[in-house]
């Protein structure tokens, strides 16, 4: 076997003499040329290489959208893990009516938590029909992820508690008669 890949396929009936003399010379003058130093084409290396880049360029444009989904996940995540650590169970008595999505909704609550809920020391977080209600520090740790899933959280006012008290300067007189 010591004939060559050329003579090989001569013998096997794949090629015939005019296109092994014709690679010859392709050959012969591609080896000339490199010699000489005049710049050879290859155009199959340039279409590999095209093809390699543009390869590489389709995998880093799916690296980035998986590292984008995955990052999302676990923002989920901790926005969800969050949820969990501050939620406040408790329910009481009293209606606490709010808009969520173009709807009224109703949640039970205790007077104080309601109360809270009013001053903005709570708020409403939740996403779809799951609704929690959790302190508004938690509230905002979730709103700088997400801020979808805030429903509801007032705004924090000091001077609410004053308002109520406005008249707590004012002494009432013991013996005011009605």
């Amino acid at each position: 076997m010591a004939n060559s890949l050329q003579e090989q396929l001569r013998q096997a009936g794949l090629a015939n003499q005019k296109q092994m003399t014709k690679a010859k010379k392709a050959k012969n003058t591609k080896e000339k040329m490199q010699r000489k130093g005049a710049v050879v084409v290859d155009e199959a290396a340039e279409l590999v290489k095209q093809r390699e880049t543009e390869q590489l360029e389709r995998d880093r444009a799916l690296n980035q959208e998986k590292n984008q989904q995955a990052e999302v996940r676990s923002i989920q995540a901790q926005i969800r893990q969050i949820v969990e650590l501050n939620t406040i169970d408790e329910r009481g008595d009293v209606e606490y009516r709010f808009d969520h999505g173009g709807t009224i909704k109703t949640l039970m609550l205790t007077k104080e938590h309601r109360s809270a809920l009013i001053r903005g020391a709570l708020a409403i977080v939740g996403k779809g029909d799951a609704l929690c209600l959790v302190p508004a520090q938690a509230a905002s740790k979730i709103a700088e992820r997400d801020d979808q899933w805030l429903v509801l959280q007032n705004k924090r006012d000091e001077t609410i508690d004053d308002v109520e008290d406005e008249y707590a300067g004012f002494e009432v007189p013991d013996d005011l008669m009605w």
